[in-house]
Parts: C-alpha cells; sequence; structure tokens
C-alpha cells in the first residue's frame, strides 16, 4: 500500500493527516509512505510518522519512508528519531 505525506503537516493538521493515513493501514500487508511532497512541517510531523511506524509494527506490517525530504531527516537526527523511523541522510 503507498500513501503520500501532504504538503503541510504541523500541529494544526496533525491528527487529520495522522487518521486519514492510519485508516487503509488496516487491509495493507506493507506501507509505504511518500514523504516528497512534505514542504513544510514542524516536530509534529515526526510524532505522526512514529505513531505510524507503531501503528505498523503492531499490525506485523512493514513500513518504508520514500524520498523523505533532507530538513525532515535532520529534524528526526536533531531529536534522535532517525533510527527509530529507519532514515538517514541516504534515502
Amino acid at each position: 500500500m503507498k500513501l503520500v505525506l501532504p504538503e503541510r503537516l504541523t500541529l494544526a493538521n496533525a491528527q487529520a493527516v495522522l487518521e486519514q493515513l492510519r485508516t487503509p493501514m488496516i487491509a495493507a500487508d506493507a506501507v509505504e509512505v511518500l514523504a516528497s511532497p512534505l514542504k513544510q512541517f514542524d516536530t509534529s510531523a515526526l510524532a505522526v510518522m512514529l505513531e505510524l511506524r507503531r501503528e505498523a509494527q503492531s499490525r506485523g506490517l512493514s513500513l518504508q519512508w520514500v524520498q523523505t525530504p533532507e530538513p525532515l531527516v535532520s529534524l528526526a537526527e536533531l531529536y534522535g528519531v532517525e533510527a527509530l523511523l529507519g532514515l538517514s541522510h541516504r534515502h
């Protein structure tokens, strides 16, 4: 299953985005999340990503981030969660 992050992911819309992305995961075997559309974000994006990772793990699904913007990878590194999310500057 392919999911796509929105262009904007901040505290203002984090819960709605989480619910929008979480729902299709119910019927998935594996999840690939395209992150390249994300242009404007705050730390809420990391919270959403961590919750999606937790949800995938609880369902036994693999989850992969694709084309993650470098500023988001840097933010994950700053907060020390890049390993939890499976991110690095190589993506």
